[in-house]
């Protein structure tokens, strides 16, 4: 018993160490790999729209209350997405994709892998293509934000939106999540490590280390902001109000379609557009429920997020009495009835469905280091011929979905084949 003790411990040792090499080089691999020289320093400015659907008009009338006359409305297509980690910001970039690519429209995507080199700082040559002048419509995959930079891609009337999700729920998500890539988590004691970790986090954070930002106000990180501020510092004041500026939108996962039913009014688009299945969500067997004594010590530990989080509470509940609260509960109460009607055409069983018990590999999304917690769906065998094309589409995660629209992921799949051949 003993000898098989040892045994696995020695397993696990060999894997951690090969692991911990493998996240020290593929970051330096990449920086490597995509050094780029650009001999041209004149900057040329991003034309307006490079869209030739700007100016056409939609065929519904802006009659919501947040629209007090009934001009017709013309559809917003340049948009700005800051993706969020675990957030629901799958499902929503799911919604962007089938949008733009239905449109015709000219994404922003990253070049070799599916983010734009997260967590440095975004730089407009991160982008698959870019040039000086050139005009790109939808920018959603994820980065750390760098608006200066951001600016330089897109469009000056282009829309901001990102989306939110409660700190606590969001640092349970991220710290299962991400836990075997944040060597800090390895060497916590016990089976309960999150809760280890929040009754005691100085003893085991340390601000550099290695991607120890999964751990501590990540959606402050996200936004390009320092996360390890003292949330009274007046910066952390000062920056949500930029962020406050910049964006025309923040959404919340908590009220996910509120949220749609917010940005269809703001972009002037249909109810079909916003049309979803959730997508990269975790078993709920593997789904902890935080008691009120690790809630609030993670919203303690995450301060600055909670502050945000707040902040935007408050304003997206502003926006939704302008839109009208009846209003609201109607366009909510017909985007369900049209998402189950959906559910029932296009997804075998009607419901989401274990990685294992996924038939087609193309359905299979991405799993977290070491696990294989995020579940998919099944298409109908006898799907409907009028549906299938959006039925698939719509179920299809997003890494396959950024292959079918042609981004190089060389080395998103290089990571995922070192993964298979170490059994992570």
């Amino acid at each position: 018993m003993l000898q098989k003790q040892e045994r696995q411990w020695w397993q696990l040792g060999v894997k951690r160490v090969a692991v911990g090499c493998l996240l020290i080089s593929v970051p330096l691999f990449y920086a490597l790999s995509t050094i780029q020289i650009n001999f041209n320093t004149t900057e040329l400015p991003v034309p307006l729209s490079c869209s030739s659907r700007t100016g056409q008009s939609s065929s519904r009338e802006n009659t919501n209350s947040s629209q007090q006359d009934n001009t017709v409305c013309a559809p917003k297509v340049d948009i700005m997405f800051m993706k969020t980690h675990k957030t629901a910001s799958s499902t929503f970039i799911n919604i962007l994709l089938r949008f733009g690519e239905k449109h015709n429209l000219k994404f922003a995507f990253p070049n070799s892998r599916n983010d734009f080199y997260y967590p440095s700082s975004f730089q407009r040559t991160y982008v698959q293509g870019y040039q000086s002048g050139r005009c790109f419509n939808i920018m959603c995959n994820h980065m750390r934000f760098n608006a200066p930079e951001v600016a330089k891609v897109l469009p000056r009337d282009t829309f901001y939106t990102t989306i939110l999700r409660d700190p606590a729920e969001l640092f349970e998500s991220s710290f299962h999540y991400f836990g075997h890539v944040v060597p800090l988590t390895w060497w916590i004691p016990g089976e309960d490590k999150m809760a280890k970790f929040l009754r005691d986090p100085k003893q085991y954070f340390s601000p550099g280390g290695f991607s120890s930002f999964y751990l501590k106000n990540l959606l402050f990180f996200d936004f390009g902001q320092d996360n390890t501020l003292d949330a009274d510092d007046q910066r952390v004041e000062d920056s949500i109000r930029v962020i406050a500026e910049r964006f025309h939108l923040v959404m919340l996962m908590e009220h996910f379609e509120e949220s749609l039913i917010l940005l269809k009014d703001a972009l002037c688009w249909e109810m079909d557009d916003i049309l979803f299945f959730k997508l990269n969500s975790r078993m709920k067997s593997t789904v902890p429920k935080l008691t009120p004594e690790l809630r609030e010590k993670a919203l303690q530990w995450n301060s600055i997020d909670w502050k945000l989080y707040k902040h935007f509470n408050l304003t997206f509940w502003e926006k939704v009495e302008a839109y009208g609260r009846k209003q609201m509960e109607e366009d909510v109460e017909e985007l369900r009835r049209r998402n189950a009607e959906l559910v029932k055409i296009c997804i075998e069983g009607g419901h989401s469905v274990e990685a294992g018990s996924i038939h087609d590999a193309a359905m299979q999304p991405w799993q977290p280091v070491g696990e294989k917690s995020i579940e998919g769906y099944n298409l109908n065998r006898n799907v409907d011929k009028a549906y299938e094309e959006l039925c698939r589409k719509m179920l299809t995660p997003e890494i396959q979905y950024l292959t079918d629209l042609g981004v190089n992921l060389w080395l998103t799949k290089l990571w995922g084949r070192v993964r298979k051949i170490i059994n992570w």
